[in-house]
């Protein structure tokens, strides 16, 4: 079977990796004051940050409309015998509902629908293995299948460094972000159930950051096969590379990657915010 693969924008896949693989994307939106981007399009990281920073208003972020949707299935049913098209957490968009409804709406779109349950670099590895099922001739259910099996062994944690976003965000109550800044708690947060939702209170920046080492050496200590690792940033580059640098000093089994948070996410968890994923799988060790 040929099969497309497509994604959101928010797994934060590079245009280069996308092309290489095949990969199609359909793109969030960010509105900052009056004016809307298409991330990853019109809007990449570099960009917004600065424009979050000086705007008056707080961004808001929409899913993909219905009818681009619509445009890029039908397009890609055109061309190939199946879709399968892996998004963002159902728990904090509506992009998956949307094309849930869609695949039920046009069953000639032969569309498969995937809730990664999370989002960012976690997501794009579900991405990457589906295009290289697909490239290798699997059938739709078995890579979905796949997909399920990558879920259960993935884990992403983040510490935001201003608690003010995730209250603006609707993401905390404000009595709870302001006593937070106050005594200056670095929440360590998790996708739970599909939404972001705070694990532990832990008073500093590097309490926080060494307590998700401690996760990712517990995962490390009981994985079966081995760990692929993701550092993710909000526009802190120099500072998301010395903690991969640290962290393959600590962990010199488990490969490790840069990646960020782009605008939607980063709309949520702000500037400055650090995260690590990792997946353990038995194919995973491929280069990308």
């Amino acid at each position: 079977m040929k099969i497309a693969v497509v994604t959101d924008s928010t797994a934060y896949l590079t245009a280069e990796t996308r092309q290489r693989h095949q990969i199609h994307m359909l793109p969030l939106v960010v509105t900052i004051g009056d004016k809307s981007y298409q991330e990853e399009v019109d809007l990449v990281a570099e960009e917004f940050y600065p424009l979050m920073k000086a705007s008056e208003d707080f961004p808001k972020s929409s899913q993909p409309s219905i009818g681009a949707m619509q445009q890029l299935y039908e397009k890609l049913a055109q061309e190939h015998d199946a879709i399968i098209s892996i998004h963002l957490s159902s728990g904090i968009s509506g992009t998956y509902q949307n094309v849930a409804a869609l695949s039920r709406e046009y069953p000639e779109f032969n569309l498969h629908p995937f809730d990664s349950e999370i989002s960012c670099y976690v997501q794009a590895r579900f991405v990457l293995e589906a295009a290289r099922l697909a490239a290798a001739g699997a059938e739709p259910e078995r890579i979905i299948a796949r997909l399920d099996h990558m879920k259960k062994r993935s884990r992403a944690y983040f510490m935001v460094d201003d608690l003010m976003n995730l209250q603006r965000g609707g993401r905390l109550s404000g009595g709870a972000a302001v006593i937070g800044s106050i005594m200056k708690i670095k929440p360590v947060l998790h996708f739970s159930d599909k939404k972001i939702v705070v694990f532990e209170k832990i008073r500093t920046n590097t309490r926080a950051l060494r307590r998700i080492e401690e996760l990712l050496g517990q995962a490390a200590s009981q994985a079966e096969y081995p760990i692929v690792a993701t550092v993710i940033h909000g526009n802190i580059p120099e500072k998301g590379q010395d903690w991969l640098e640290h962290l393959q000093q600590a962990f010199p089994d488990i490969r490790f990657e840069l990646s960020y948070f782009g605008p939607v996410i980063g709309t949520h968890l702000g500037e400055g915010a650090l995260g690590l994923t990792w997946t353990e799988d038995t194919e995973l060790s491929y280069p990308i």
